[in-house]
């Protein structure tokens, strides 16, 4: 069985090592916090993001770069976009160029506007293939093993085949992709919509609104998509609506939590403050808006989502003008 290396020991990371690795794979699994992973070697859990879910035997557990990646057939990458790039500098120099690069990260590099595809390109060797993996797949329900669907998508078909037979289970089913712009841009405007999404609940705005701002936000998700060559179909499917559906709606989405929390009257920090995990909306949001901006492409959620988490406006307010912008064909 192939080996297989995964980057980034938060929940989502432990949950796909703990998948592969009950899937017969020889699972390498590093953190970037020592202490955290001499816990998760003693205990055969992850108390700080998956505390419910026992690892198997075949997890090897490691803070050490060089350990985890070497002789990976995938290296999986589950850093969130802040710490992508840096985490993978590191693993650069002990990677094979015949290693498949697997990015289960959503989201856009702040500073870069790149999508995380685009990040690993530039970091890992020469002529080695990406392949992204996305969908709607909640890091908890997928370690439990409750039915999932997902989409592999590379610009290299041979690749996406081999991720989809060597990821796949009875619970979790894959399907293939070409259209790795639509895919990613799907996974990371989502998180976007479904912190406006949670600014609704958060507010007591109703059903009505949240299944306009759904429906308004994958138009706006497309939009981008299409603009920056991906298809508009890949929106309609599991990567775009499939996800977006999913954390504008599901409890264990923490972008809707943030949401939750900012509608509620807490301050974006505060909200922060109190979370372990990531909410990938909150950088992503500014990143979006620049790379619309440079695409001539108009994002009116994630604009008033960007006055709501700087606190140049109260969600209520950005819910009004949403209401009030003027009125056209849909």
């Amino acid at each position: 069985m192939p080996r297989i290396c995964v980057l980034g020991a938060g929940s989502w990371g432990t949950a796909l090592a703990a998948h592969l690795a009950r899937g017969g794979h020889d699972v390498r699994l590093w953190g970037r916090a020592p202490d955290l992973v001499a816990e998760m070697r003693e205990r055969r859990v992850n108390p700080s993001y998956l505390p419910e879910v026992a690892l198997p035997a075949a997890i090897s557990v490691t803070h050490e770069v060089e350990c985890a990646v070497e002789a990976a057939d995938f290296v999986v990458c589950a850093v969130p976009t802040h710490g992508a790039r840096s985490v993978l500098r590191m693993a650069a120099p002990f990677l094979r160029p015949s290693m498949i690069a697997v990015s289960a990260t959503k989201g856009l590099e702040l500073d870069t506007w790149h999508r995380m595809s685009e990040v690993i390109a530039e970091v890992v060797p020469c002529g080695t293939q990406v392949v992204v993996l996305s969908g709607p797949s909640f890091a908890l329900e997928v370690a439990r093993e409750l039915p999932t669907a997902v989409v592999a998508a590379s610009t290299a078909a041979d690749a996406a085949r081999r991720v989809q037979e060597e990821f796949r289970a009875r619970y979790l089913r894959i399907y293939a992709s070409d259209d790795v712009v639509g895919v990613e841009i799907g996974g990371a405007l989502k998180n976007v919509i479904a912190i406006a999404a949670g600014v609704v609940e958060g507010l007591g705005l109703g059903h009505n609104a949240l299944a306009a701002l759904i429906t308004r936000g994958l138009v706006e998700i497309s939009r981008l998509a299409s603009v920056l060559g991906g298809r508009r179909e890949t929106l309609s499917g599991l990567a775009g609506l499939g996800d977006l559906v999913l954390t504008c709606t599901g409890d264990l989405s923490r972008n809707r939590g943030v949401g939750i929390e900012l509608g509620r009257g807490r301050a974006l920090g505060d909200v922060l403050a109190g979370m372990k995990m990531v909410a990938e909306g909150v950088r992503t949001t500014s990143a979006a808006l620049a790379l619309g901006a440079r695409h001539g492409v108009e994002l009116p959620i994630a604009a008033q989502m960007a006055e709501v988490l700087s606190g140049r406006q109260p969600p209520a307010a950005a819910v009004e003008r949403l209401m009030l912008r003027p009125q056209r064909a849909e």
